[in-house]
């Protein structure tokens, strides 16, 4: 099917493009750090250069691309510099997003929240195609989950940046599978624990339990790049003559 096909009521061609090239990204089909050609994109995408731009320069608002003058796009590299500042961003932003969306969230809130989290409950975690990969499902239902535990909060400004640092950190929270595995983590727990103590209205609690769930991901990635570094080390020292 062309991707100019059966759009979603009420979306443009842009919309539909950046949710392809956005998906391709996250799933790995778009590597970080990979230049973003436009002939392919176009050919792939069945559309126009003009449209392929559009969603190009949205996804650099969310983080996920860069622009670099008379080069293009490319996908954003890693960097454990980077991973670091947008970690102690998130931490501290979505800390006092929280507390006034536990603060200020009414019922409807509350019902909202459970049953975003019964969805995320439902998705399967990983790609039974590529078991290396998260699932687009559970991806999509994981951001509803953690936009709708912050949108209790009245501030707008507060929850428009807060959804632009968790769209950056969503490259990072992708690769954290493949770099360095989840296996002995309970997301599952963890996202269950974070909804208790904000519908129990937990502040400290549910601040305490969000930004560790934060910083996991983090410690996982570094810890990965670290192995990869000795791992690259002790092999290089390995094939040094003595």
């Amino acid at each position: 099917m062309r991707y100019d096909e059966a759009m979603p009521t009420g979306a443009t061609k842009a919309d539909v493009v950046l949710d392809r090239l956005r998906g391709d990204i996250l799933a790995g089909r778009q590597r970080p750090g990979e230049r973003l050609r436009y002939t392919d994109l176009c050919d792939r995408y069945a559309t126009s250069a003009g449209v392929l731009r559009e969603a190009l320069l949205r996804l650099v608002e969310q983080g996920l691309v860069n622009g670099e003058a008379q080069h293009g796009f490319r996908v954003v590299p890693l960097s454990a510099a980077d991973l670091l500042e947008l970690t102690e961003a998130r931490s501290e932003l979505e800390a006092v997003t929280l507390r006034l969306a536990v603060s200020n969230g009414d019922v409807n809130w509350e019902s909202r929240l459970i049953a975003v989290h019964h969805l995320l409950t439902r998705a399967p975690q990983l790609d039974p195609d590529d078991p290396e990969r998260l699932s687009d499902a559970w991806v999509t239902a994981h951001d509803q989950f953690h936009a709708a535990l912050l949108d209790g909060c009245d501030n707008q400004r507060l929850k428009s940046m807060a959804s632009t640092l968790r769209a950056s950190a969503e490259l990072y929270r992708r690769w954290s599978i493949p770099l360095g595995g989840e296996s002995d983590r309970d997301v599952s727990g963890e996202h269950a624990c974070i909804l208790e103590a904000a519908v129990a209205r937990d502040t400290p609690r549910a601040v305490d339990l969000l930004t560790a769930h934060i910083r996991r991901t983090t410690d996982i990635l570094l810890t990965s790049q670290d192995a990869a570094g000795a791992a690259a080390a002790d092999q290089a020292a390995a094939m040094t003559p003595e």
